[in-house]
């Protein structure tokens, strides 16, 4: 067993970890963030999408003890503090982005991550850049939609699939 001490959405977390401990258990498991989901365990669906140090990552193909000292941000520290969602939550659920939900936290944070290497992507980046989340319910439409309105452009002329 060892320490390891990171920030969680802004707080700072101290965790006793085994070394073949993932970043997705820890951060479900000792801390108590489900909304990071495990859906394969082989880092293909992108379901525990999360940010560390601002930038996207599979917290199934990551140790937690690699990240000593770091910054994770995960779902539940995308809305406000009183609640309010976030752009891309807002317009996820404004475009109706989800269904089940069980992907929508990982598309989300790779939509947040997307949005900030790309402020303005093509339905065809967005398309390119979710090849690495799955999504087994909507079809992406909607989630492309979401996307493409989280980040001010006009949707009406996105045709359904």
């Amino acid at each position: 067993m060892s320490q390891v001490s990171m920030t969680v959405n802004g707080k700072r977390v101290t965790g006793e970890i085994e070394g073949r401990t993932l970043l997705v258990d820890f951060l479900r498991e000792d801390l108590g963030l489900t909304g990071t989901h495990v859906g394969c365990d082989t880092s293909q669906c992108g379901a525990c999408v999360v940010h560390v140090d601002g930038e996207a990552v599979k917290a199934c193909s990551v140790f937690a003890g690699e990240l000593e000292g770091a910054e994770v941000k995960t779902i539940e520290g995308m809305a406000e503090a009183d609640g309010t969602l976030d752009h891309v939550q807002q317009a996820f659920q404004d475009h109706h982005g989800l269904q089940c939900g069980f992907c929508t936290p990982g598309m989300v944070m790779s939509a947040h991550a997307l949005l900030k290497d790309n402020p303005k992507p093509s339905e065809a980046e967005i398309r390119d850049y979710l090849q690495g989340n799955i999504c087994r319910c909507t079809g992406y439409h909607n989630i492309v939609k979401a996307i493409m309105a989280a980040s001010g452009q006009d949707v009406s002329g996105i045709a359904a699939e």
